[in-house]
């Protein structure tokens, strides 16, 4: 089983290595080969997913992905900024499906904003579509404006588009994984304003009858957004486009204490996966040892779960996790009064302890 390791940018390194030392206590076959990729990969090479590091991508049963990107970079011509690199690896593998999921552990419910009886078990599922939408729609560009109100001067524009294929993959996506769970659909669009979003509704709609013992609602998005705070144990699997999915699930992450927390896996349609934590690169914190490498950890027991049919492994980190928790260690991010506070390396010996 090969896996890709791409640390990254910022606190990319601290978390990944912290990942890398549980994968290698476990009792399995795994060949881990790491690369630059990001902004690190952009000072070394002069891009931020170079060929070798795409290669290696491709070839690999799994990738093992941190974080990237750093202020220094924002000045970079677009093509070459180190959030280019994600988007590289998601078009180049087809990795078309994210799953995202919002888990609100028992040891965790203090941590969140919200009131402990809205959050106490939750424990949703954002699939959200990770290769359309307006992150890759064309046209897009800057140029004088030909028309509109106000002719002549400078304007930006980004396509937003969908084909009735990729919305029946994702869909079909979605009411497979609510099979597996609590068997409810939400569908989340804008369809009374955008055209691209009326034809999500109807193909979903289409596909949903497919699955007769799955629930299939729908929700426009600012409606989501304030059910998510409002109710959020009302959804099971949420399905929707990539600039949606992308806002939702970093607002159901802080439902559950802290983005630290969540694990995300991108699949294609051979369960080839990219692995890694729903947060950032956090530049603030890096070099620091205080980012919280559980999100990394969980992804890791994902990639597990999803690409190398390692059920059990994954189901060991798990539980370690939960261990480790439940024993009141925290870092930072998570950390209240009556926990022990600990750093990224010394949360990374605590799991691989509690691994046994």
């Amino acid at each position: 089983m090969k896996i890709a390791v791409l640390p990254g940018d910022g606190i990319g390194t601290e978390i990944v290595e912290q990942a890398v030392r549980v994968l290698n206590a476990l009792d399995l076959k795994l060949e881990m080969e790491t690369a630059l990729v990001g902004g690190a990969a952009y000072d070394a090479h002069g891009h931020p997913l170079p060929e070798a590091t795409l290669k290696l991508a491709k070839e690999a049963d799994a990738v093992l992905f941190g974080a990237v990107g750093d202020w220094k970079y924002d000045k970079l011509d677009r093509p070459l900024r180190p959030e280019q690199a994600i988007l590289g690896l998601r078009k180049n593998l087809g990795l078309f499906a994210n799953f995202r999921p919002a888990i609100c552990y028992e040891q965790l419910v203090g941590a969140s904003s919200l009131k402990p009886e809205l959050v106490a078990g939750l424990d949703i599922l954002i699939i959200r579509e990770l290769t359309g939408d307006i992150y890759f729609g064309q046209p897009r560009g800057r140029r004088v404006s030909p028309d509109g109100h106000f002719p002549g001067a400078e304007e930006a524009f980004d396509t937003m588009r969908y084909t009735r294929p990729e919305i029946e993959r994702i869909a079909r996506v979605a009411f497979e994984a609510a099979r597996k769970r609590n068997k409810r659909v939400t569908s989340v669009d804008k369809a009374n304003v955008l055209e691209t979003f009326q034809l999500w509704k109807d193909v979903v709609t289409e596909i949903g009858k497919e699955y007769p013992d799955v629930e299939l609602d729908h929700m426009y998005v600012d409606n989501a957004a304030m059910q998510l705070v409002k109710a959020p144990k009302k959804f099971d699997v949420v399905v929707t486009g990539n600039m949606f999915g992308d806002i939702l699930s970093d607002a159901a992450a802080m439902l559950t204490g802290s983005i630290g927390m969540l694990p995300s896996a991108s699949l294609n349609s051979s369960n080839q996966g990219l692995y890694e934590p729903s947060h950032g690169s956090a530049p603030d914190i890096a070099g620091k040892g205080v980012a919280n490498p559980l999100a990394t950890i969980l992804s890791a027991a994902m990639m597990l779960r999803f690409s190398l049919n390692q059920a059990a492994a994954a189901d060991r980190i798990e539980a370690a996790v939960q261990k480790v928790l439940a024993q009141g260690l925290r870092t930072p991010d998570i950390h209240s009064e009556g926990t022990t506070k600990v750093g990224t390396r010394e949360m990374g010996d605590a799991v691989l302890k509690a691994l046994g």
